[in-house]
């Protein structure tokens, strides 16, 4: 899938729905850790994962962008670092040079008055004035893979982010997700009508026989849910 096929396969994808879509496909579910939030409200993006580990210098950043493609994301991996800033205002300039679609960042970023002017989507741990004091020697394999939280991100994935957070998925498996991410949306949609019309939830899940059910033979919820098409949870 080419990047403006991602990109509109997953325009109206949520996270949680893409979430709920790997559990349900059987998917490791990679979750950037919650403190990585956006700079701003009401961000949404996906593009294959261009990693970069961060040393102390933003020469990484650029090599990486030399070998990017647009609609590709940066994902940086400072290892959580909280006594640095690694991304700027002229790095994001670049990227959005670069035609990348956001920066992830496992770590801080500076100049966010000018990250916000720039308006290219940026992920981060927060904000810290001061920049590396470090040089570390850098690593054969820097642009080969990204840690971020617990999880490692290759170029053989691509990001999805928005307002709840940041997930790492399969790109081999982007359009079954997508598939699987829809048919859950479009089930929540139908589910949130009703209640709005006044059937409520529990009518609508037949919450009473799931209870009987429970009861006889140990039926768990999620079980119960899937026989009946419902998505509330996976």
């Amino acid at each position: 899938m080419d990047a403006l096929d991602l990109q509109n396969t997953y325009l109206d994808l949520t996270t949680p729905h893409v979430a709920d879509a790997l559990i349900r496909l059987g998917l490791l579910l990679r979750c950037a850790p919650p403190d990585v939030r956006p700079l701003w409200d009401g961000v949404h993006f996906a593009g294959r994962a261009r990693p970069a580990r961060h040393y102390g210098s933003v020469d990484v950043f650029l090599e990486a962008l030399g070998h990017a493609g647009p609609g590709d994301v940066l994902v940086v991996d400072n290892a959580g670092r909280r006594d640095e800033s690694c991304v700027g205002d002229l790095i994001a300039l670049e990227a959005r040079h670069a035609g990348l679609s956001g920066v992830v960042i496992w770590g801080l970023h500076r100049d966010t008055p000018e990250l916000r002017a720039i308006r290219l989507p940026v992920h981060s741990q927060g904000a810290l004035p001061a920049g590396p004091q470090r040089l570390d020697p850098q690593e054969p394999d820097a642009l080969a893979w990204a840690r971020v939280g617990e999880h490692r991100v290759t170029g053989d994935d691509f990001v999805l982010a928005d307002d709840d957070g940041v997930l790492f998925l399969p790109l081999d498996r982007a359009a079954d997700i997508a598939a699987a991410a829809a048919a859950i949306r479009d089930t929540e949609h139908r589910q949130a009508g009703l209640l709005r019309l006044g059937t409520s939830l529990r009518e609508q899940v037949r919450f009473a026989d799931y209870l009987a059910g429970r009861d006889r033979n140990g039926t768990t919820f999620r079980q119960h849910l899937r026989s009946l098409g419902g998505a509330i949870e996976e």
